[in-house]
């Protein structure tokens, strides 16, 4: 089977949570809540096994070891399989399992100085004026129709997860510190022009808009 860029998106609810031991000092923002529920059907109709999900987690969880950049995300999903530094928001610290949740803690480069960057300033900002948005899973793999449901197949490989504008597994919103998920959507034609916007004034350092 062939496999497919799979995107799922949650509604999240950040708000603030301690500081991760060896990360305290820095102006950063960090977050924590739910970044996929599994075994249910979501808002895209994708299924996916438990099995899958914490095989990817144990794998995603050697690169948060690791400190790699794999464990960054963007700000707005991007429509490829690589993780766009320049573009880079943020990075996930922490996943664990509650139940048939998993939770994640999340920090936004919001910082106004070195340890920040562009898109974690201007998704902090988001977060810091209470602004919902989503966090989503961005993978690879491919699919099989089990009745009513896609069946996400054992192929299928955990990439990061991106915030974005609307979410679309359930219960995945970010506010000031939790996440929870929703229905599965694309990013518009305005939040896809805003960026491109936004990275073209911002190319040489400064934000003349911000």
């Amino acid at each position: 089977m062939d496999k497919h860029l799979l995107i799922e998106t949650r509604h999240f609810v950040p708000q603030p949570v301690r500081l991760l031991e060896g990360l305290k000092g820095n102006g950063n923002i960090f977050v924590e809540g739910i970044l996929a529920t599994v075994e249910v059907k979501n808002g895209n109709g994708r299924y996916y096994k438990r099995e899958l999900w914490e095989r990817e987690i144990d794998n995603f969880q050697q690169k948060i070891n690791e400190k790699t950049t794999e464990t960054c995300g963007e700000l707005d999903h991007p429509d490829s399989q690589v993780i766009n530094l320049k573009n880079a928001s943020h990075a996930i610290r922490k996943v664990w399992w509650d139940g048939d949740e998993i939770w994640g803690t999340v920090e936004i480069f919001s910082d106004p100085g070195p340890k920040g960057t562009v898109s974690g300033r201007i998704a902090g900002a988001l977060v810091n004026n209470g602004l919902t948005i989503g966090i989503s899973s961005r993978g690879m793999g491919s699919l099989k129709q089990m009745g009513e449901v896609m069946e996400v197949q054992d192929d299928f490989e955990l990439l990061t997860w991106d915030l974005v504008s609307n979410p679309s597994n359930p219960d995945s919103w970010m506010r000031n510190g939790q996440l929870n998920e929703s229905r599965t959507t694309y990013l518009d034609s305005y939040a896809r022009t805003n960026s491109i916007i936004t990275e073209i004034l911002c190319a040489k350092g400064t934000c003349p808009i911000f």
